[in-house]
């Protein structure tokens, strides 16, 4: 079980509803869970406790109120909040930005790749790709989408500083390969990269069972294989020791991290060229093809196809594979 955070005393009782509670991570970093789309474990918030708090991200709107629990667990004050840190503008790492920052937060800044500035002042664009991927279902899951005033957003390019404390500096690095507008965030203390979903989605749920399991995330619309090996090569020669995934938690297995994203990657895009092949490149075809190759893997890890982790493996899968035939797609 070593590489990954304790389990234990996770949760509370407030009101009558068991709520998780902020798993600390040491070095001043404590992980909220805001149960994205009604799901433990999905996405979570990490806190920086340090001079100039510092929240890294927001998951979306619906997860702000798990925020706000989450810091008051801590004994933290929102309105003390100086930075949120977005890695990118996708609706479940940012899409609580707005709320957050309007009704919680008076002092912070939105801190962002320099390609995601815009779409957090005009989520517009944002709004009608998550629609075109979540459907019927997008109002439960993003509402309310907030616009981040233009005054409060903070760029930060490749290899740029954020100082947060008198020993502490977030440095950022543009890491591309599941979206374009993509950072990837250095923290000296624990000497740990806060990669958003530049490598892949960590299923904490396994972890009980002694199972890692690392998987890229390819969903649309800019997933890019090559760009995505690349920016896992950047990150290993820094020679970080922990990786803070955004879908969720913290392993200190980097090693296992690159070796898995390293097999997984191109065994994607290879399900999906033989749904190609054989003239069927949609998404209904690749998800299947893409769950049961992870099906395979984890029953020779010992773990049964009723295992709770798959609620969450479906939907990302069914994800992974509409970026996956948008990747081909746009090949052709």
């Amino acid at each position: 079980m070593a590489g990954f955070w304790p389990l234990h005393n996770r949760y509370r009782r407030e009101n009558d509803v068991e709520k998780r509670l902020p798993i600390d991570l040491g070095d001043g970093i404590s992980l909220i869970d805001g149960f994205d789309l009604g799901m433990e474990g999905r996405t979570g918030t990490y806190v920086i406790r340090e001079e100039e708090l510092t929240l890294i991200e927001t998951s979306a709107s619906p997860s702000v109120p798990h925020i706000i629990a989450g810091l008051s667990a801590l004994g933290l004050d929102p309105a003390d909040v100086k930075y949120v840190v977005v890695t990118h503008i996708h609706l479940d790492h940012a899409g609580g930005a707005g709320l957050l920052l309007r009704d919680h937060c008076p002092q912070a800044q939105v801190v962002v790749h320099p390609k995601g500035a815009r779409h957090l002042v005009d989520p517009s664009r944002l709004i009608m790709g998550a629609r075109a991927v979540y459907g019927e279902s997008f109002d439960q899951f993003f509402e309310p989408i907030i616009p981040v005033p233009a005054e409060r957003v903070l760029v930060k390019g490749h290899e740029e500083t954020l100082q947060i404390g008198p020993s502490r500096a977030l440095t950022f690095y543009d890491s591309p390969g599941h979206a374009y507008h993509h950072s990837s965030i250095y923290d000296p203390v624990s000497n740990g990269m806060f990669t958003g979903d530049t490598l892949g989605v960590l299923y904490s749920q396994l972890q009980e069972d002694g199972v890692s399991l690392y998987l890229p995330s390819t969903s649309p619309n800019q997933f890019d294989p090559e760009a995505m090996l690349r920016s896992l090569a950047m990150v290993r020669e820094l020679g970080v020791t922990r990786i803070f995934f955004g879908h969720f938690g913290m392993s200190s297995e980097v090693d296992e991290v690159y070796r898995q994203l390293e097999m997984w990657i191109p065994r994607f895009v290879q399900a999906a060229e033989a749904a190609q092949a054989s003239g069927q490149l949609e998404t209904a075809v690749v998800s299947q093809k893409l769950l049961a190759m992870v099906a395979a893997h984890l029953e020779t890890q010992g773990i049964a196809a009723d295992h709770p982790a798959y609620g969450i493996l479906r939907a990302d899968l069914e994800i992974c594979a509409m970026g996956l035939v948008d990747y081909l797609q746009k090949k052709q």
